[in-house]
């Protein structure tokens, strides 16, 4: 079964101080394009965080968001107040008394009036936020599913109407042979020449061989069955159904370069717009 590379996923846990909020968001991409935005205090987990994202989800576009609301009125930045005043006092030997109040508000802005009291990791709480990133992986796991299931059923369709299309090609075959066959003939009979009956026979075999779609029929039906055996599959992956698409659409080309007959060409040009909204839909395929 497929899975769609595009996706969405949000776990939250509101504990006594903390609510802990995840969201993963997933687009397509050629590879893993990982941007993983957490809090400071657990920039040291962000190596570990990054691996086991790219096992879960392996390839496309990702950006991960790990929010952390202080619930509290607590706050980390503390004023120091050795360093204000400090300050206060040197402003005493240019700012007249009087004028505390002033002062007091230029000292709080100078440099390291504030100081931010760095967190430790408490080991217990990373346990629980990453009990939320599980959580959180899980739903947008979920959420490719679903999208590869959509995408699942229309390949199927798509890869139904191409297959109809040819057959529908198929069938006026012989009326495009006869079709030939008559043109070569009254083009011979307008020159009013004698020819060799056998060897324009032998011609004309040579010539209808090499507009004869057989082939082409035969590799596009086998690609086209392959296709659906490669989204059925356990480890189905969208590089290889690429991979298929092209040599579909070079077996759809030789047929329309070869089909040299007005409704034929006309068939292959919708099996050609069914096979680029397979194209589009199988870059979302992980």
């Amino acid at each position: 079964m497929i899975h769609s590379m595009t996706g969405f996923g949000k776990a939250t846990l509101q504990l006594s101080t903390k609510k802990i909020t995840v969201e993963i968001k997933s687009l397509n991409s050629k590879g893993l394009d990982l941007n993983v935005k957490i809090p400071g205090v657990y920039r040291e987990m962000e190596l570990s965080l990054r691996n086991e994202i790219a096992v879960q989800l392996e390839r496309g576009k990702i950006d991960f968001s790990l929010f952390i609301e202080n619930v509290t009125e607590q706050t980390s930045n503390k004023i120091n107040i050795a360093v204000v005043k400090n300050y206060i006092e040197q402003l005493k030997e240019v700012v007249n008394e009087g004028y505390e109040t002033e002062m007091l508000k230029m000292a709080i802005r100078m440099p390291d009036a504030l100081k931010v009291e760095r967190e430790e990791i408490d080991e217990k709480e990373w346990t629980t936020i990453q009990e939320v990133i599980k959580e959180c992986l899980k739903n947008i796991l979920d959420f490719r599913k679903a999208e590869g299931k959509s995408l699942e059923n229309e390949f199927i369709l798509r890869i139904a109407n191409i297959r109809q299309l040819m057959n529908d090609a198929l069938a006026l075959d012989p009326e495009r042979i006869q079709a030939i066959k008559d043109r070569l003939f009254n083009a011979i009979a307008e020159l009013k020449v004698n020819v060799d009956e056998n060897r324009f026979e032998q011609e004309l075999i040579y010539y209808l061989e090499k507009l004869d779609i057989t082939e082409e029929k035969v590799r596009l039906n086998n690609h086209l069955d392959y296709f659906l055996e490669t989204i059925n599959a356990s480890q189905a992956n969208g590089r290889k159904l690429g991979f298929i698409v092209q040599e579909m659409g070079r077996e759809i080309n030789t047929m329309g370069s070869k089909s040299n007959h007005a409704q034929m060409q006309k068939l292959v040009v919708m099996m050609k717009d069914e096979l680029e909204k397979i194209k589009e839909q199988v870059l979302n395929v992980l």
